[in-house]
């Protein structure tokens, strides 16, 4: 059995220095200066820069990995050349003892530890003293470099994934755009997809077979209408339920569930109701729910469709529901439409914003779609599904390779693998 690393200190590796924020009249968003970094600049591995300043008291450096220490507490992320604040301390690294991304990962780990440290009543608070004091693993250069290598080569797959989820996003709302303009024929025209699709006048795309006509909606196929949402939907607002019902009894579809980049609202985490309910606020499969309520304004509008499930489901008083009075509309297709850029806008604009910003069933009766032939409907909504459904492969292969780094990271620190057999 190999004899276990030396722990050592975190200011016995590191020179630690504690940020301190420049007054406020120095601060832009015009790049003026060096970049100025709080604890919301965190990002995955770097910061994010939306702050300059044009006066820096105290800098961190491209080597250095920056940790918080007041607010979020435990965030870790590699360092740039800025100026930090006073809730971000940066741990330069003694290059002969300690290498940066190793440093790095092991706050990683051990950032969680640190943070319970914090202490304080209005903001929790970790001192410098603490941070200094923390001891952490440190085996020698050589394991350290090939720990940062197998690390590497897993968030390298991750990274990959979430450009591949990136890519598939843009191609879908690229996508999106062109099918709710054009509609399916837009597809079948090469031209349509390349970089002339915004250029052309309506001669060419008659020419191309593409016959727009102009409506209070903006253009739209010449073969499609335009309608109001009320000819060929009723609505119905939920139920405002009492605390000292919740508990047991029927499934309650609410809010927080509606806020998924699926079609459809998240069914895992809803909770149950006592009491006796009408059937009509019961759910079916095919049912449109949209946020009627929201603190915040671009949450408003939100829709969702629901599937079904295993068990009768109800719906709270902060939302809406939509239901078909004729078989000419897809429900799917419908979704995809209202979560356009344009109708976001259109919906978001009409609610009354008081205390929270509501929507009304009149609002929504009211509102003018473009509305293709059904068979038409379905086959925009199941090119968007397919593509709904590249995205969520590509989120599951993700967190699979998130799950193999917590994993690595967790049984490497604690000495369970031998890194010295691992090959790359």
């Amino acid at each position: 059995m190999k004899s276990p690393w030396p722990t050592k200190k975190l200011g016995e590796i590191c020179e630690i220095i504690a940020g301190q924020a420049p007054p406020s009249e120095y601060y832009n968003d015009e790049s003026k200066g060096i970049p100025f970094l709080t604890v919301n600049s965190f990002g995955e591995v770097y910061p994010k820069i939306e702050r300059w300043t044009t006066k820096s008291l105290k800098e961190s450096k491209e080597g250095d990995v920056l940790f918080s220490v007041a607010g979020s507490l435990g965030l870790v992320n590699l360092g740039i050349n800025a100026c930090i604040t006073r809730s971000i301390f940066a741990l330069r690294p003694m290059n002969d003892i300690v290498l940066q991304k190793f440093l790095f990962y092991a706050l990683k780990k051990y950032g969680s530890q640190i943070a319970l440290m914090g202490s304080g009543t209005a903001q929790k608070v970790i001192t410098i003293k603490q941070i200094s004091d923390f001891k952490i693993p440190l085996p020698p250069l050589p394991i350290q470099q090939k720990i940062v290598k197998i690390l590497d080569t897993i968030q390298s797959a991750i990274d990959i994934h979430d450009r591949i989820i990136e890519k598939t996003k843009e191609l879908k709302r690229s996508l999106m755009n062109l099918l709710f303009h054009y509609g399916l024929a837009g597809l079948r025209v090469k031209e349509l997809v390349s970089s002339r699709v915004g250029e052309l006048s309506s001669s060419e795309l008659e020419k191309l077979g593409l016959r727009l006509k102009k409506t209070e909606v903006g253009e739209i196929p010449d073969h499609w209408e335009v309608v109001r949402l009320g000819e060929y939907f009723e609505f119905k607002n939920g139920i405002n339920f009492k605390k000292e019902q919740k508990g047991k009894g029927k499934l309650v579809l609410d809010v927080l569930n509606m806020y998924t980049d699926s079609l459809y609202p998240n069914l895992n985490e809803i909770y149950r109701v006592e009491g006796s309910f009408s059937e009509e606020y019961y759910l079916k499969p095919g049912d449109i729910l949209f946020v009627r309520s929201s603190l915040k304004q671009e949450g408003v509008g939100w829709s969702a469709v629901f599937q079904g499930f295993s068990e009768p489901v109800l719906f709270c008083g902060f939302l809406i529901r939509a239901r078909p009075k004729t078989e000419k509309t897809d429900s799917n297709f419908l979704v995809y439409l209202f979560r356009t850029e344009n109708f976001r806008n259109q919906i978001i604009s009409q609610s009354g914003v008081v205390t929270i910003t509501n929507l009304s069933q009149s609002i929504l009766s009211n509102l003018l779609i473009p509305l293709p032939p059904l068979p038409e409907q379905q086959e925009i909504a199941e090119i968007l599904q397919t593509i709904d459904q590249k995205i969520e492969i590509e989120k599951k292969k993700k967190e699979l390779y998130e799950e193999l780094f917590k994993t690595m990271l967790n049984k490497i620190m604690k000495q369970e693998i031998d890194v010295e057999k691992i090959e790359i």
